[in-house]
């Protein structure tokens, strides 16, 4: 691959994942329109997150990205957005004690509105149409006006990320965000849920945690830390024309950051290392990631890591695991071997989502809570196992009451699916389900579990 490179010099390697627009004029023009646009993060904000994952693939805090598995712009309601904020912030608190490590909070928001696809085209009663792309591209709805790849959505996407941006550090900087806000959110579900008497321990030590910095005088009017929080955004790199747009030198350090987010990463779908998305991504400064799913082979995932960080930069190479619960054991291990044999650098995520997704018994795509569990806990174990540092998760859900994902404390069975299923895309967890796997993952960050470890109801 040539060193020489461009903003746009993705356009001339092959590309894949991306729709054909019938009206390339409009294209461009909206194209243009957005590169004059302001960018929607800044280089600073991006450079204070790669410090942070530097942090993680030194294992020196713990990362936690979550979010929609594709934004809407039917469902976007300020408190959808606030209600997801609020859940990542209830489950950072708990695993800030699990991993007795700060946690660097990324929301999987404002940008993630495009899905890469098994086929170009869905048939449905013998017509054939485009696949419904997200709402960046296309419409859900089977008619062909709804399914033609819509250049003017690119534009809505930018906006509505601004909207959601701007809340988001409204929350993050103006109160809402207070540690003993959190903490009571947390007591609230322990109390609630079917197993709180299980999480009480843990919610017990935080009240004593708080009560005695408090008795110190470290509180919310003393101390900004405890008040406020960081909080970054990611996406897939997967729109390139809509990410070249974006993208902006950066007066202060002379490098191309793409400004639609502070990490970008790159699916299972597009990691051809001489492919459009590899070659755009090697240029912008932001920390990025590539997903791992069990058909990478070490060679490709060593010539990736070279291609995306030659420099070897800490907190800018993060590996997504998303292997399946039953996988991850064999596929994982051969990966984190290589790596330490070549000695780079990079931070270990888990994605216990795209792995587990199986068709339930009324025909609905779902994600059973025990496999997610298992391939959370089977990715610490391996680590464990050779020595090197679990460094997050990756988790689809929403603040809201769902019923997509089966099992949890609440045990949602296939027939209960139908209730509350209402992603455009893929399965999400649920608020409740969300925290509980914080509390279980706590606990297996603990190092120290019981004889009788935490189980959920489905599985007792």
């Amino acid at each position: 691959m040539s060193d020489s490179w461009s903003p746009d010099s993705w356009r001339s390697m092959p590309v894949v994942q991306m729709p054909d627009y019938p009206d390339q004029q409009h294209l461009r023009d909206v194209e243009k329109q957005l590169s004059s646009v302001p960018p929607l993060v800044f280089a600073g904000e991006a450079r204070s997150l790669k410090r942070s994952l530097g942090q993680v693939a030194h294992g020196e805090a713990f990362m936690l990205l979550g979010g929609d598995c594709a934004e809407s712009f039917a469902e976007f309601h300020p408190d959808k957005i606030r209600d997801t904020f609020r859940v990542l912030l209830q489950m950072a608190v708990v695993l800030t004690f699990g991993a007795a490590r700060p946690v660097v909070k990324i929301g999987r928001m404002a940008g993630q509105f495009a899905k890469p696809r098994s086929g170009n085209t869905e048939t449905i009663d013998g017509i054939e149409l485009p696949s419904f792309r997200g709402d960046m591209i296309n419409a859900p709805e089977f008619n062909e006006q709804a399914r033609t790849p819509d250049p003017d959505r690119l534009m809505r996407v930018y906006n509505q990320s601004a909207s959601t941006l701007n809340l988001l550090r409204a929350f993050a900087q103006g109160g809402y965000a207070d540690l003993h806000k959190v903490h009571q959110w947390n007591l609230d579900f322990v109390e609630d849920s079917p197993l709180g008497h299980q999480y009480q321990d843990l919610a017990d030590r935080l009240d004593e945690t708080l009560s005695f910095m408090g008795a110190c005088g470290i509180n919310s009017a003393t101390t900004p830390q405890i008040r406020e929080t960081s909080f970054y955004t990611a996406h897939e790199c997967l729109m390139l024309n809509y990410e070249q747009a974006m993208t902006r030198i950066d007066s202060i350090s002379g490098n191309w950051y793409d400004t639609s987010a502070h990490m970008l990463w790159i699916g299972d779908r597009t990691r051809q290392p001489d492919h459009a998305h590899v070659e755009f991504l090697r240029g912008v400064a932001n920390p990025i990631s590539f997903k791992a799913g069990p058909t990478l082979e070490p060679d490709d995932m060593i010539r990736l890591i070279d291609i995306l960080n030659p420099e070897d930069e800490a907190g800018r190479m993060t590996i997504t695991v998303r292997m399946g619960a039953d996988k991850v054991e064999e596929g994982l291990s051969r990966l984190i071997r290589r790596v330490e044999s070549e000695g780079r650098t990079v931070a270990w995520v888990c994605d216990p989502m795209h792995g587990n997704t199986i068709t339930s018994s009324t025909g609905l795509k779902t994600r059973p809570f025990d496999a997610i569990l298992k391939e959370v806990r089977s990715f610490c174990n391996v680590h464990d196992a050779e020595g090197t540092y679990a460094g997050g998760v990756h988790f689809e859900m929403t603040g809201q009451d769902v019923t997509e994902c089966t099992g949890g404390a609440y045990a949602i069975s296939d027939e209960n699916l139908n209730d509350r299923y209402n992603t455009l895309c893929d399965p999400r967890l649920n608020a409740t389900q969300s925290l509980e796997l914080a509390f279980l993952l706590s606990d297996i960050l603990k190092g120290n579990r019981s004889s009788e470890p935490l189980r959920t109801v489905a599985s007792a």
